[in-house]
């Protein structure tokens, strides 16, 4: 990942539509089992702007042996490089820490049919 720099809060108010459009790009990107895009399914764990407009991302995959990881990989860094003013694109594969259920956005537990409750995620394994 790049150094970290401290932003402004103009650079931050700059940035804020490239964040957007960058989510919005990987938001594009399904998990190839599950009908839900990967940032709704919570695998994106961090993404950084830096004032050249490198993007950083921190990822990961709901498990470490899945077979499609390197084309989701590379389907994300596509979409994140083709957002006009993005560039570049780094992508970091993590599995600290593991991904679980909990990291469903609200609008994957809609579109998979659960609700809040733990005992309900059962659902996805179904």
């Amino acid at each position: 990942m790049p150094d970290k720099e401290v932003l402004t809060a103009e650079d931050v108010q700059e940035l804020q539509p490239l964040y957007a459009a960058v989510i919005a790009a990987i938001k594009e990107v399904y998990d190839p089992e599950i009908p839900v895009n990967v940032y709704d399914l919570g695998l994106i764990y961090e993404l950084t702007i830096n004032k050249a407009h490198e993007v950083s991302i921190l990822m990961t995959f709901t498990a470490p042996n899945c077979p499609m990881a390197d084309q989701v990989i590379g389907e994300v860094q596509q979409g994140v490089e083709a957002v006009p003013g993005v560039t570049k694109c780094t992508i970091e594969l993590t599995f600290e820490p593991q991904w679980d259920r909990s990291m469903l956005s609200e609008e994957a537990r809609v579109e998979l049919g659960l609700d809040y409750e733990e005992e309900d995620y059962s659902k996805l394994n179904d």
